[in-house]
């Protein structure tokens, strides 16, 4: 039986890896008007505003210094 050496498969295996990466950086860095940063800058948005009306929620319910002036 013929065995094959792994290296070449890995040493490819890690060009392809870094080449994806590095397309990925490119085109983060392409500007404000890409898909890629309209679309972050949407999901950050997104989970800033649900942040801040759970915060609203929650001092609604528990406010730590209403409750230490009625009950001092």
């Amino acid at each position: 039986m013929v065995q094959r050496s792994r290296r070449g498969q890995s040493t490819l295996e890690y060009v392809i890896l870094v080449t994806a990466v590095i397309v990925v950086i490119i085109t983060f860095l392409m500007g404000k008007e890409s898909f890629f940063q309209k679309t972050l800058n949407n999901s950050l948005n997104s989970v800033s505003q649900e942040m801040t009306s759970m915060s609203g929620r929650f001092s609604d319910v528990f406010d730590p210094v209403v409750d230490q002036q009625q009950n001092p």
